[in-house]
């Protein structure tokens, strides 16, 4: 079991492997972002993403998946206030194979919840290649091993 004190600044890790499909491609698009880029072949084909590619709102439910078959689930998870930044920076076609990669950015206990503490990451979601097609920060909150601890 993870909790906050098991995160340092600066630390890196890499976890899961996951197939994006086609039929998942559509099928997310057409229940959530029913846009040409992300339904037709053609249509994708005529822009710069060169074919049909993942929405973005897809990539942010695989990287909760992996981030939660990750480390999340074996951990004292409290939640998140939210993400800084979502950015996607390349298309993700069918058949893609992405892993999540983690960096801690900062630590610090909370003031007012001693029982708890904030965690700010980086993730990325890496094809098989290492390039980074989607960078997301944002802070999660985990319960504290020692939450009455006080470091002097």
């Amino acid at each position: 079991m993870l909790f906050w004190e098991d995160f340092q600044e600066g630390h890196v890790a890499t976890c899961g492997r996951y197939v994006v499909g086609r039929e998942e491609i559509l099928a997310f698009a057409n229940d959530y972002d029913p846009l040409p880029i992300h339904l037709d072949d053609s249509a994708a084909e005529a822009t710069r993403l060169g074919g049909l590619s993942a929405s973005g709102w897809h990539l942010c439910c695989i990287f909760m998946r992996l981030a939660a078959d990750g480390f999340l689930t074996n951990s004292d998870c409290l939640g998140s206030p939210g993400l800084d930044e979502v950015r996607f920076l390349k298309p993700v076609h069918p058949g893609t194979v992405l892993s999540l990669r983690r960096e801690v950015l900062e630590t610090r206990s909370s003031k007012s919840r001693p029982e708890m503490g904030l965690v700010k990451f980086r993730f990325e979601l890496v094809d098989a290649d290492g390039t980074v097609m989607t960078d997301l920060v944002g802070t999660v909150l985990f319960g504290r091993r020692n939450p009455g601890f006080r470091p002097i």
